[in-house]
């Protein structure tokens, strides 16, 4: 009898101790139950990133947002395209140059691409010896929606879009600019995305009335990113492509 209470006894101080146990090993890596430090960011709402520097792209659900959005798009002008003659890439800077001034993480001695992909990457990976060049990374795409393990081996797998195509910028009055000016929208992380390659390849220098990303929960987004770099750079957008960004977002 006196055994059978003892066990029952040594039961019970020990049940605390196996559920403290059991406590403990849910924690992440940072100590915080159930700490979510794995997971892949889904971006940044462009209205709570009006200067580009924090990661990606996330989608706008709330009316008030999409309210929001409607209302940044209105001010937005709207011109019709003019011609592409003389546009080259090379007219707005040598590709991804750190030698740019008036915007973030311009001079910071790392090239732009590499500054892009560490801002929206998750368990980014650097080149041998050096702090800049990333090697690896995972990555949410917010053009398709889905996250990609990307490499330095599969370069195109993701690559970096111009929200506001360089030559669509020339067509609506960066032809008209100085050097200095259209190395900054090239380079500007505001008008910077990491996205799959063949979103990239297929958008070409096309506006939202003729081209959008494929995963459609982001498509308001996108639309005020489009009004963001527009503003910023007080560059007009033609009328279809104005209509189509109001509508995006409800408008």
């Amino acid at each position: 009898m006196r055994s059978r209470r003892t066990a029952a006894v040594a039961v019970l101080l020990l049940a605390p101790l196996a559920l403290a146990g059991c406590t403990s090993a849910k924690k992440g890596p940072s100590g915080g139950a159930g700490s979510g430090s794995g997971a892949v960011s889904q971006g940044t709402n462009p209205l709570q990133n009006p200067d580009g520097t924090k990661p990606g792209l996330a989608p706008v659900t709330a009316d008030a947002d999409k309210k929001a959005g409607r209302d940044l798009i209105a001010q937005v002008k709207t011109a019709d395209p003019g011609p592409k003659t003389g546009y080259d890439r090379d007219q707005f800077g040598p590709a991804w140059t750190d030698n740019v001034d008036g915007v973030p993480m311009g001079h910071n001695n790392c090239g732009t691409r590499d500054d892009v992909l560490a801002r929206d990457g998750k368990g980014v990976e650097h080149k041998d010896g050096s702090a800049c060049v990333v090697t690896a990374m995972t990555i949410w795409d917010p053009y398709t929606g889905k996250t990609v393990q990307w490499t330095k081996q599969q370069p195109s797998k993701i690559q970096i879009d111009h929200v506001m195509p360089l030559s669509y910028d020339w067509q609506q009055g960066a032809s008209q600019w100085d050097k200095a000016k259209r190395v900054q929208i090239a380079n500007d992380p505001l008008n910077l995305i990491p996205a799959d390659g063949s979103q990239n390849a297929s958008k070409g220098d096309a506006g939202p009335a003729t081209w959008l990303p494929a995963n459609t929960e982001i498509r308001c987004s996108y639309a005020i990113r489009w009004a963001q770099v527009s503003l910023k750079y007080q560059l007009p957008v033609t009328p279809a492509d104005k209509k189509t960004m109001l509508a995006l977002c409800g408008g």
